[in-house]
């Protein structure tokens, strides 16, 4: 099922502006840049909030780098049916470390009442199976690790939370 999947996103990918998204997303969201420059950019302009969002960013890194100590463990390879759109950092898929810092930048940014990152996030994780570097159990899993470490951070980020 996971390759089925993957094959009829990979097929969105036929369509130029769609590659074009996806490679664009691919390409920023690498090593978590667009997240950790998003929550820099905040930190920046929302100067009385300024600690909360260098926390949350941190949040994000952490997520990230905790995704990559799982792909070493996992070493699951990168899908081998599909050609994909573009060239990766590394060898293992599982999980998605895109997925990873994008559900830990909507659920850390999102307590700082930025709900744009929610669709851009969704975006990021589908675009990893449009160019065809993840199956969908990796952007799932990853996407899982971002949202619980972000989660479980959330009080340190230092905002109103339920």
């Amino acid at each position: 099922m996971d390759r089925r999947l993957l094959s009829a996103l990979h097929e969105w990918g036929t369509d130029p502006r769609v590659a074009a998204a996806a490679r664009a997303l691919s390409w920023s969201g690498e090593h978590g840049a667009l997240w950790v420059a998003a929550g820099l950019a905040g930190a920046a302009v929302d100067r009385e909030r300024r600690g909360a969002w260098l926390r949350a960013t941190a949040l994000t890194t952490t997520a990230h780098l905790a995704s990559m100590a799982v792909k070493r463990i996992v070493r699951r390879p990168r899908p081998a049916h599909v050609v994909p759109l573009v060239r990766t950092a590394g060898q293992h898929s599982f999980p998605s470390s895109h997925a990873t810092s994008a559900a830990a930048a909507a659920v850390a940014y999102g307590a700082l009442g930025v709900h744009v990152v929610p669709p851009l996030a969704a975006a990021m994780c589908v675009s990893r199976m449009v160019v065809g570097v993840h199956y969908p159990s990796d952007v799932a899993a990853g996407a899982a690790l971002g949202a619980l470490t972000a989660r479980l951070g959330a009080r340190w980020i230092g905002v109103g939370h339920d």
